[in-house]
């Protein structure tokens, strides 16, 4: 079965944000620009469509003008149980880099860690495993 991909319209951030989350979760990330895809809705330099494709899958592109970017309300990217505790853990304290820690990664009284952070994108991840059995 495959899994649905997140795509994100982001408000002209694209290239920063999908080259943050490559930073992240490692990955190949590929972008294509507003002129390589021969539009002439917006600058250029904008990205069209880019995908990171790894352990942690994620494709954009910037709005156009006019265009809504993203608004993260009611919504959390869950990377819950997706890798070893020490690499969760790596993964939170990178994603709150110019972000906001909104629950630290800590034990809860239910017998998992988890934690949310919110990127310095806006972007709102819950983060977490269960304890090793």
């Amino acid at each position: 079965m495959t899994a649905p991909l997140v795509y994100i319209t982001f408000p002209g951030t694209a290239r920063e944000a999908l080259g943050f989350y490559a930073d992240v979760f490692g990955g190949e990330l590929s972008l294509h620009t507003y002129a390589d895809f021969s539009r002439s809705d917006g600058p250029g330099g904008l990205i069209a469509h880019g995908v990171l494709d790894g352990v942690v899958s994620l494709a954009g592109s910037d709005a156009a003008p006019g265009e809504p970017a993203i608004d993260p309300r009611g919504l959390r990217l869950s990377l819950l149980g997706t890798a070893e505790p020490a690499e969760l853990h790596a993964w939170f304290d990178r994603l709150a880099e110019g972000g906001e820690v909104v629950d630290p990664l800590a034990p809860k009284p239910w017998g998992a860690t988890d934690g949310q952070v919110r990127d310095r994108f806006g972007l709102p991840w819950l983060i977490g495993y269960e304890p090793a059995g």
